[in-house]
């Protein structure tokens, strides 16, 4: 377990004379709500200063070094049975706010009728974090390269956001206003999301990663055609998952893209990607030039050499 965070000053196993389980547990207090309306309850009354727990494949991600620096409230919401189900409606497919992705790759309609979430949701970590993940989790952990917001947001996806004050919905593509910055209260929980059933004729997501799964994404996009026209979503190449806008209008318009400095060039004006420990700012531009190259020119006529230059 090379590079585990460890705390040197305490003695390794456990030492109930010394930590009792009384002050291990000293700070942290766990809600368990049923309804929507006792979360929502619950969360207004911490001051909107306490943490909701889905998935909870995140938690420990942001957990203090020392267990026992560990402190606030937490409301648990895998008892509220009303946010687990995913139903299909007449215009749209709505994800309950503990729906799993798991739930989506195991649903066969949603393969044939969204194959884009289906195609997202198998990149996502290993299986064990698919069956515990949840949709609404990936969008408020607010990730810049979450891999189900941006096969969400290439299909319009809608927000449901519920408080004590109402219901509150928003589209995904108007959620985030930077890095970790998002159109959500405090006091706000993410009870569903609707995903209209528009038919595409394009429909598909590619990631590039060290590994398909089981790694975060260098760069993600997600394709989409539809009657509303173009979407291309990008993850992993700015302080939020976005809509490559630029690119949709050139494909809208059939602006001619002969090459693929052309989609570069395009980009420059969607997407600020940075160096990290993952990846260099150009390798993430011109990779991601090239996928969507590489995906639109068997489709779009426009995209590439043209017939006829000479």
């Amino acid at each position: 377990m090379h590079g585990l965070r460890r705390d040197y000053r305490r003695p390794c196993g456990c030492d109930r004379g010394r930590f009792g389980a009384q002050e291990r547990g000293r700070g942290v207090k766990v809600l368990t709500p049923s309804t929507v309306q006792e979360a929502a309850a619950m969360l207004s009354e911490a001051g909107g200063q306490a943490t909701l727990l889905g998935g909870t494949t995140d938690l420990f991600v942001h957990w203090p070094e020392r267990m026992l620096d560990a402190d606030g409230v937490f409301i648990d919401l895998s008892g509220v049975g009303a946010l687990r189900a995913h139903r299909w409606e007449d215009e749209a497919l709505v994800l309950g706010g503990l729906t799993t992705f798991w739930d989506i790759i195991q649903d066969e309609r949603a393969d044939r009728e969204m194959p884009v979430l289906v195609q997202a949701a198998r990149t996502v970590g290993a299986v064990q974090i698919q069956t515990r993940g949840t949709w609404a989790g990936n969008i408020a952990n607010a990730s810049p390269a979450a891999d189900g917001v941006a096969a969400l947001m290439v299909r319009d996806a809608v927000v449901e956001l519920t408080s004590c004050d109402g219901i509150e919905t928003i589209r995904l593509d108007e959620f985030y206003l930077g890095y970790k910055q998002m159109r959500l209260r405090r006091d706000q929980i993410i009870t569903s999301i609707r995903v209209p059933r528009q038919s595409c004729s394009v429909e598909r997501f590619i990631k590039v990663g060290t590994r398909q799964a089981q790694a975060i994404s260098k760069i993600g996009v997600a394709i989409a055609q539809s009657q509303a026209g173009w979407r291309i979503v990008a993850n992993s190449v700015a302080p939020a998952v976005c809509r490559c806008r630029t690119v949709e209008r050139a494909l809208d318009d059939r602006v001619p893209l002969p090459h693929v400095d052309a989609l570069v060039e395009l980009l420059g004006s969607d997407v600020s990607p940075i160096d990290d420990i993952r990846s260099t700012a150009a390798y993430r531009r011109g990779v991601l030039a090239r996928v969507l190259y590489h995906e639109l020119a068997p489709l779009c006529e426009w995209v590439g050499p043209q017939r006829g230059a000479s």
